[in-house]
């Protein structure tokens, strides 16, 4: 099966940058580390931003509008509080581990955008097997997570540690398996040869790995619905309850930046990457990624969160064989049905889609009884 459709032909790019760009092995990695640090940073700022903007129009109330014009401001002056306020550590806490947990929480974050490719060419590595350094860089921030809660000596902190670690296990493994059907079609590991084979956007050839993906995604940030480790009536604020000052904005930093990584590997992933006619290609990028935050933001103002044994049966009896059946029909259509036209795949898989969340919404039910009864 090939993402190739005729008369569908999108630009590439103005002009593919040279592997060393721009010139010499060590001025490249510095160039493109000092870029994606920025780049990450600024994302973050304009995030958090549009997040309270977003959220007053959703409230129907004003947003962030005092601090500069339109309140553009606002995140600098939080930015500022936050990073003078004392730095306190728990008497009986793990002082070693308690202060290197948000340095291992946030250094994955930024190594996920080492291998994403900006446009063609414009990355700082183009490793053939990018995807699972994605994936696997990615499932480091659990331990991270986990040594904050261990370390604060707080029993809340350590539930929502465990809390946190066990939903990103669960969420893990339909993530990966709606990320190999993306693989199968692409005929590639590397990130940049994902987005060369995206003639057809893989969200139109591969919508339920879209779906699945996205979903579990969120989990694995901790975005509502899924925040559960920040469950406030039940937990507090979860296993960040004990820090403060610089550390504290070190794993706010944190959450900001995996949803800014979520939304550019969605992009690169399902979307097209920096693929587009007409625009630059940097440019097509970033109005992806700021529509795949929107999306999320969207869900996270809309839906009431879960209660966890609702989001661990979410994922193993809904997600999961979703997942499963979704790889068991793209490696079928890719084996016996290599030439066929990519839009009737895309008819053909939509149909799927649809079939399979009917059929399985009345088949499975994660509410079950209420705690109560």
């Amino acid at each position: 099966m090939t993402a190739t459709a005729p008369g569908f032909n999108p630009a590439i790019s103005l002009s593919a940058l040279p592997a060393d760009w721009p010139g010499g092995f060590w001025l490249h990695l510095l160039v493109f580390a000092i870029g994606i640090i920025i780049f990450v940073l600024v994302t973050v700022i304009i995030f958090i931003w549009l997040e309270r903007r977003l959220v007053g129009r959703f409230q129907v109330r004003y947003g962030p509008n005092r601090t500069g014009p339109f309140g553009l401001l606002q995140p600098i002056a939080d930015m500022i509080k936050i990073l003078t306020k004392e730095d306190n550590v728990p008497a009986r806490g793990d002082r070693l581990v308690f202060w290197l947990a948000p340095i291992v929480v946030l250094s994955p974050v930024f190594l996920v955008f080492a291998v994403v490719p900006f446009q063609d060419g414009a990355l700082l590595a183009d490793l053939n097997i990018g995807i699972l350094y994605v994936i696997a860089i990615g499932s480091v921030t659990s331990i991270g997570v986990f040594m904050a809660g261990w370390a604060s000596n707080n029993k809340y902190s350590l539930i929502g540690a465990m809390r946190s670690v066990a939903q990103l296990v669960s969420y893990e493994i339909p993530l990966v398996l709606s990320i190999t059907g993306v693989i199968l079609v692409a005929g590639s590991l590397s990130l940049s040869g994902i987005v060369e084979a995206q003639n057809v956007p893989f969200i139109l050839l591969q919508p339920l790995a879209f779906l699945i993906y996205f979903i579990a995604a969120l989990a694995e940030i901790n975005r509502c619905p899924f925040d559960l480790v920040e469950a406030d009536s039940e937990l507090v604020s979860g296993y960040n309850i004990e820090y403060s000052g610089m550390k504290f904005a070190a794993l706010m930093l944190t959450q900001y930046a995996e949803v800014a990584a979520i939304s550019v590997i969605v992009t690169t992933l399902f979307l097209g990457g920096w693929r587009g006619p007409l625009l630059p290609p940097f440019l097509w990028f970033l109005i992806k990624v700021f529509a795949v935050f929107f999306l999320i933001e969207w869900i996270r103002f809309t839906l009431l969160r879960l209660r966890i044994d609702q989001v661990m049966a979410f994922a193993w009896k809904f997600l999961l064989p979703l997942a499963l059946i979704n790889l068991l029909i793209t490696s079928a259509q890719v084996v016996f049905w290599p030439d066929a036209s990519p839009w009737l795949i895309m008819i053909v898989n939509i149909a799927i889609m649809a079939f399979l969340i009917i059929l399985w919404s009345r088949l499975f039910k994660p509410g079950g009884k209420s705690i109560a009864a």
